[in-house]
């Protein structure tokens, strides 16, 4: 599997492939993103997509990465990330190496307790519980 960045001039075209991918992952966001609020990040640059794809060019998963910077680090913060069996030490150091290219020094992501246990074995470690409320 080939984990890759899509370039910003091609996220609406790819869009169609990985919307539900996206769907399925903000669907644990309580509504704080739609998969047209993400849509419209991605596509105006402030996210960026991450797909993963087969040799045939067919995608099995999608990211959306959202970079900002810290006093000692640039993180990158997983939006939504969606796919079934995408993940496994490969595609996770190609994941890792996207990141690194555009500056992150620290990964960051608010996730549900199955993909803290999934991402537990790539060293990432639980900082903290994130509760919300609208006022």
């Amino acid at each position: 599997m080939i984990i890759q960045e899509v370039p910003l001039a091609y996220v609406n075209q790819i869009w169609p492939q990985v919307e539900t991918f996206i769907t399925d992952a903000l669907q644990y966001a309580h509504g704080e993103y739609t998969a047209d609020d993400a849509r419209v990040y991605a596509s105006s640059g402030n996210w960026s997509l991450v797909v993963a794809s087969m040799d045939d060019g067919s995608i099995h998963g999608a990211a959306l990465l959202s970079y900002f910077n810290r006093p000692r680090d640039r993180v990158a913060f997983v939006m939504a990330i969606g796919g079934r069996l995408i993940t496994n030490p490969d595609t996770w150091q190609q994941f890792e190496a996207i990141m690194k290219a555009n500056g992150a020094t620290y990964i960051e992501g608010a996730v549900r307790d199955s993909v803290a246990r999934l991402f537990s074995r790539y060293d990432m470690q639980e900082k903290y519980s994130i509760v919300g409320k609208s006022l």
